[in-house]
């Protein structure tokens, strides 16, 4: 079996807002058809005030930093020739879907038809990462494995507490307005790429969806390119966010490829179970508890997110990510970008501050605006206690130990869905 090339692709869908208002305005294909796509990796999304930008294929982080820096300031600067600005979280704090428009083009159109009002409500925005691998049972197999990890990358990525100028109480909001979509939410674990096909087969044959694209779960073998393609994560608001969880993913898959490798496999788990710790970490983010499907008990979610980066301490410095994964760290002490914007409204009592923040954010780093360092997260504690904080950073703890995880030789296989 060929190693696969593990080359990383990046998706990210920018709100396109008003800065006066600060509400979303309508005006993406205006912006393009007025810039005439100058730059490259931009498109539409399925509303009028989403724009969507894809890097070019990468060979490590370093390259992901880069793009996104690149899309980021080009979006900016196009949206900016008509006073507008771009934010990156996972929904807009104030915006109702009810007032925003479908993007004109076929495929936008159809799917409103197709869906009706899911479709007009989707109005949430999300970070994809791909990462390459080429043979289709190596992917079908980290596909099902990598399920395990989908709850720790939301809980670190959730930046979507606010929707339709309400606090949810939720960390990711953007995980809820997206269940209702057919075919989403966590996968099936297929044993066999053969069974995957089917699956596909049976449901285009029955006009459920033309193509896999249409397969919209939180991670999926991607229809266009040879990828395993990774669609938990809300939006991330700062570029070095992004870039962690794209160093994240693509660790987790080539930690697959060396147990592979050496003749062992990650052990499967219940999806119902994985189902629970995705609301867990939509929930409560950073703060609450996962349950540890080994050990069959709740975890604080800093601490499995920790052994998260333990697990794939021993491949980091091969792809040269050691201080993209570090950043978790910061993330830590800084509170996701959910905690950030509760913070704001904590402060300000005012949800065009938050999304005010969200600009300033957005635009650290890539648009002559400096990055400013948080202050550490006082939001209230949610189910379960924290754990405490260690006083050794998480590169100094990794490769401290063999990993816990349950992993078991190729051809075995536990209870799982």
């Amino acid at each position: 079996m060929k190693p696969p090339s593990l080359t990383l692709g990046v998706e990210e869908e920018y709100q396109v807002v008003d800065p006066d208002t600060c509400l979303l305005h309508p005006y993406i294909t205006r912006v393009l058809q007025d810039g005439r796509i100058t730059a490259k990796g931009i498109k539409p999304e399925l509303h009028q005030s989403t724009v969507e930008v894809g890097t070019e294929v990468c060979e490590n982080v370093q390259e992901v930093r880069g793009e996104i820096l690149r899309l980021r300031r080009a979006v900016t600067q196009l949206a900016g020739q008509h006073g507008l600005a771009i934010v990156s979280s996972g929904t807009h704090p104030i915006s109702c879907w009810t007032d925003c428009q479908i993007t004109p083009m076929d495929r936008y159109l159809g799917l409103e038809e197709d869906l009706q009002d899911l479709a007009r409500r989707n109005l949430i925005f999300g970070t994809h990462v791909h990462v390459g691998v080429e043979d289709r049972d190596f992917l079908i197999d980290t596909m099902a494995a990598a399920r395990y990890f989908l709850p720790h990358l939301l809980a670190l990525s959730a930046s979507s507490p606010f929707w339709m100028g309400r606090n949810t109480g939720l960390q990711s909001y953007r995980t809820v307005v997206w269940r209702p979509f057919p075919r989403s939410g966590m996968p099936p674990a297929f044993i066999t790429w053969a069974d995957y096909e089917h699956l596909v087969s049976t449901l285009v044959g029955a006009h459920s969806m033309e193509d896999p694209s249409k397969l919209w779960w939180d991670i999926r073998p991607s229809h266009f390119y040879p990828t395993l393609e990774f669609r938990i994560c809300d939006m991330g608001t700062r570029v070095d966010e992004v870039v962690c969880l794209a160093a994240l993913i693509q660790a987790i898959v080539a930690k697959m490829w060396k147990l592979r490798r050496d003749n062992l496999t990650f052990r499967p788990y219940s999806q119902a179970l994985l189902q629970e710790n995705k609301f867990r970490a939509a929930r409560y983010g950073l703060e609450g508890n996962l349950i540890d499907l080994g050990k069959g008990r709740e975890v604080s979610t800093r601490l499995m997110i920790e052994e998260m980066v333990e697990f794939v301490d021993d491949v980091v410095d091969d792809l040269g990510s050691r201080a993209d994964v570090a950043y978790v760290e910061r993330i830590f002490e800084e509170g996701t970008s959910a905690d950030r914007q509760l913070r704001v409204y904590k402060e300000e009592g005012d949800l065009k501050a938050v999304v005010r923040h969200l600009i300033e954010e957005t635009r650290q780093g890539c648009c002559g605006a400096p990055a400013s360092r948080a202050r550490p997260s006082s939001r209230p504690r949610g189910r379960g206690r924290r754990a405490p904080a260690s006083s050794t950073p998480l590169r100094q703890r990794a490769g401290r130990g063999r990993s816990r995880f349950d992993c078991q030789e190729q051809g075995t296989h536990a209870p799982g869905d």
